[in-house]
């Protein structure tokens, strides 16, 4: 049991239940059947657990230099053998759960989804383009739900927009409280760059016109609760940019909550 709680605790559990979560409920809006359901949600949470162990293997040495307690790999807690042999198995039902939602929805989550994570892991996270695996892959999230529906449609583009920019609020938001551990260990994204203060203000800003798209995007009107959400978005964000400090970055996940409902509620 030491071993199964030390892999969940590696595998970054938060954002790999949100995003797993999100994918079920934008399932259900979709219309999907039970089984497709149960596929879809084995496919993207592999997919996540893959990112996230493969983060913490890259990471450990990084994590180790700045005393990271957290990280179960970096204090020896876990075994780097194991999480290569449950990376190894996770890939595996990844790729055929995938491929079970049909050939297109399973390319796109495979290349867009885990191939974004991946290639932030390994590549773009020390680079000015570490925001791009996040646009892209919740991005495509939609796509992948929408294809796999019998016939494959496309989903609706209002929603793919809405995605990217959840994904660029949720890089933005992700990092902010981890931008002094990356400075020490040379880790220099679109975040480390702009500092925290605008990055903070760029999260704001961002999840807000995530909120404004959910509202307006969809073809019929928006129904009074959307444009009272958008109204308290608003709020929200032209407080914490008045007031400074920590203020974007909790506006930024209330906003990020806000965003995520608005996304399911309005299709």
């Amino acid at each position: 049991m030491g071993t199964v709680v030390a892999l969940a605790r590696a595998c970054h559990p938060a954002p790999t239940v949100a995003v797993t979560l999100l994918a079920a409920l934008v399932g259900v809006v979709a219309g999907h059947r039970p089984g497709v359901l149960a596929v879809l949600v084995v496919a993207v949470l592999t997919g996540q657990l893959s990112i996230g162990w493969s983060n913490d293997l890259v990471d450990v040495d990084r994590d180790r230099q700045v005393g990271r307690v957290d990280k179960p790999i970096a204090t020896g807690e876990l075994a780097v053998p194991v999480v290569r042999a449950a990376l190894a198995a996770t890939l595996a039902v990844c790729l055929v759960a995938s491929l079970l939602l049909g050939v297109r929805a399973g390319v796109v989550h495979l290349v867009l989804l885990v191939g974004s994570g991946w290639a932030y892991n390994l590549v773009l996270k020390r680079t000015v383009l570490s925001w791009l695996p996040y646009v892209v892959a919740f991005g495509a999230l939609p796509a992948v739900v929408w294809l796999a529906l019998d016939p494959p449609e496309p989903a609706p583009a209002w929603m793919v927009a809405v995605g990217s920019l959840l994904g660029l609020g949720a890089h933005l938001v992700n990092v902010l409280p981890d931008l002094a551990d990356d400075e020490v260990t040379e880790v220099r994204g679109l975040p480390h760059r702009l500092g925290a203060r605008v990055t903070g203000v760029l999260a704001v800003v961002v999840l807000s016109t995530g909120s404004a798209v959910a509202v307006l995007g969809p073809d019929e009107a928006a129904p009074a609760w959307g444009w009272a959400v958008l109204a308290g978005v608003v709020l929200v964000a032209t407080a914490a940019l008045a007031r400074g400090g920590r203020a974007p970055f909790r506006a930024a996940l209330v906003i990020a909550v806000a965003v995520v409902v608005m996304l399911l509620a309005r299709d």
